[in-house]
């Protein structure tokens, strides 16, 4: 199963920009945008960041680009992801690691932030909640871990594709994460906040350490 899944997404990794432009049109442009715009680090002397299933980079080279004296990483376990990812990376300012978001190869207490964008939600509920242990694990005292998903769609006939897409996942909770419930968040961290994006199609769960 796991190597049907990383087969999967190193075939799809030749398309995701493509079918994200299409699908998001502008809006994926500015979920990211806010994502990074919400973690704070200005005051914070070369941060380090770490976006967890990173894809082809879209998320960490934007933060890598807003501070360009941080340490930042993204993580895959896609081959073809992370290669599309180098390919954008030209001035090499970010590192790329192959691995499992529910068993990080990195140290405790390191990060300044974590960040996950729409990815965790396709994880089965055991490999989900590790996936949230590892994330707190490597994130230093009082940091801060980002979960970005989608919000579930209001228009019937996207509802209903968006549905089908929640069956073809197939993971156990996958419908109750995916809305809004924090109890997965808080049974981890000290502090939740739940925010939404300006083009209301994403949730973005604030987890203070």
């Amino acid at each position: 199963m796991r190597y049907g899944r990383r087969r999967y997404y190193d075939l799809f990794s030749h398309l995701y920009d493509s079918f994200v432009a299409i699908h998001s049109r502008r809006d994926e442009q500015n979920t990211r945008f806010f994502l990074v715009d919400c973690v704070q680090l200005e005051r914070v002397t070369k941060p380090r960041i770490l976006d967890i299933c990173c894809g082809t980079g879209s998320v960490i080279l934007t933060f890598a680009q807003k501070y360009p004296e941080s340490t930042s990483v993204g993580l895959d376990f896609s081959h073809g992801m992370l290669h599309k990812a180098k390919e954008k990376d030209s001035t090499q300012i970010v590192s790329f690691l192959e691995g499992d978001a529910a068993l990080l190869p990195l140290s405790n207490d390191v990060f300044d932030v974590v960040t996950c964008s729409h990815a965790l939600y396709e994880l089965k509920g055991e490999a989900r909640m590790d996936a949230l242990k590892e994330m707190k694990r490597v994130v230093k005292p009082g940091g801060i871990v980002m979960i970005m998903e989608h919000e579930v769609p209001t228009h019937p006939l996207i509802k209903f594709l968006f549905n089908i897409r929640m069956s073809i996942v197939g993971s156990t909770g996958t419908k109750a994460f995916i809305g809004a419930d924090l109890e997965p968040f808080q049974q981890l961290f000290s502090e939740v906040q739940l925010s939404h994006s300006t083009s209301g199609k994403s949730r973005l769960v604030c987890c203070i350490k």
